[in-house]
């Protein structure tokens, strides 16, 4: 019998240990560091990082170094140097583009080039993961699994949390329960848990679909200022309703609620890129300001709640190709394409037109 939390409970601790500005030790077969969010790390604990010696860096997505003019090295990334007498504002500077406009010369910024980059690749992975701006400070540290022993940090061994990162979690029922809607009487609600803590996720079923046909359904992200607020930046709100209406009409239909906020990267973020949106940019500009590429969503877990719920074939009721291309690659036969055009108003008449242009949705 053992008690001792396994790679996935380890980097659920992880996420949460992130968020909270508490640093995380990763280590890799020749080398480890201490890592911690860009977003959430405290002058104290910056003050800490500091005393224990070596070259602290920022680690940002290549995104974000293109905005920043700093130099990715290593590709995806880059490793700004932190400067001896840089403090938690000029962190945030480099993290968050919200002044950037206001203070576009953040430099001269260096970008370290030597030595590997694999630790640091791991710690905006993990950033992300925790709907965090996808950033960290980074310290290179010796004796790891004694420093977080000592100091109670968790501590991630990069070889076996690779896999785990790139691989979706699986899903499991938790429940399911008979929800009367407004479309039909007959609503069934499915929650699914993921089995490395993140988020759950819905399927939502109007009437009694036969599962030997093709059902009318809906992959929906969720979208808390669309669907909820009634925001007219998106057409969220208006597709979610339409989708639904259109099953009940038919009689039959699911739709599988995903809660993956802002195409990915949560609210909080979301917001960040409305922010930059009342600056000037469009929504993909915006993403990549922040460090992140168009769409950080998995469309994967609509396949696999399909399955879990014994539908093999679907019309799809979307705009997005990305959505076809996936249903058909994980084994869900996608036989029609079911048009979704509504929602367009004066707010977000040019939001629809970049999802269009930069984003291949069909409108």
């Amino acid at each position: 019998m053992s008690f001792m939390p396994d790679i996935t409970e380890l980097l659920a601790r992880a996420r949460a240990d992130l968020r909270m500005g508490l640093p995380v030790v990763l280590q890799g077969e020749s080398h480890s560091v201490l890592a911690a969010s860009a977003e959430t790390l405290s002058a104290e604990r910056l003050a800490d990082m500091r005393a224990l010696g070596g070259t602290p860096v920022v680690a940002i997505t290549a995104r974000r170094a293109e905005t920043l003019k700093a130099r990715a090295y290593d590709g995806d990334l880059a490793r700004v140097l932190l400067p001896s007498d840089a403090d938690l504002g000029w962190i945030a500077s480099i993290a968050d583009p919200a002044d950037d406009l206001i203070s576009p010369m953040k430099g001269p910024l260096i970008s370290e080039r030597a030595g590997p980059a694999d630790l640091h690749r791991l710690a905006i992975i993990i950033a992300k993961s925790a709907r965090l701006l996808p950033a960290a400070v980074i310290l290179p540290l010796e004796d790891a699994a004694a420093f977080a022993a000592r100091n109670d940090l968790t501590r991630i061994l990069a070889a076996s949390a690779g896999p785990h990162l790139v691989e979706r979690s699986p899903l499991h029922a938790v429940v399911s329960a008979s929800l009367p809607m407004e479309v039909s009487e007959t609503g069934r609600l499915h929650v699914f848990r993921p089995q490395d803590g993140g988020e759950e996720h819905y399927a939502i079923e109007i009437g009694r679909p036969d599962r030997s046909k093709p059902v009318l359904a809906r992959l929906h992200s969720a979208c808390f200022t669309g669907d909820l607020m009634g925001s007219l930046k998106c057409d969220c709100g208006p597709q979610l309703r339409a989708a639904l209406s259109q099953m009940g009409t038919e009689g039959a239909g699911v739709l599988l609620y995903l809660n993956q906020e802002g195409r990915g990267i949560g609210l909080a973020n979301k917001m960040r890129a409305y922010s930059l949106q009342d600056q000037g940019f469009d929504t993909v500009e915006a993403n990549h300001r922040l460090g992140f590429e168009d769409d950080e969503r998995d469309f994967r877990l609509g396949s696999d709640l399909l399955k879990e719920l014994g539908f093999a074939s679907v019309r799809l009721l979307t705009n997005n190709p990305n959505k076809i291309a996936m249903m058909e690659k994980t084994g869900i036969a996608v036989t029609e394409r079911v048009p979704l055009k509504v929602g367009e108003n004066r707010f977000n008449r040019n939001y629809l037109a970049t999802k269009a242009a930069k984003s291949g949705h069909l409108l």
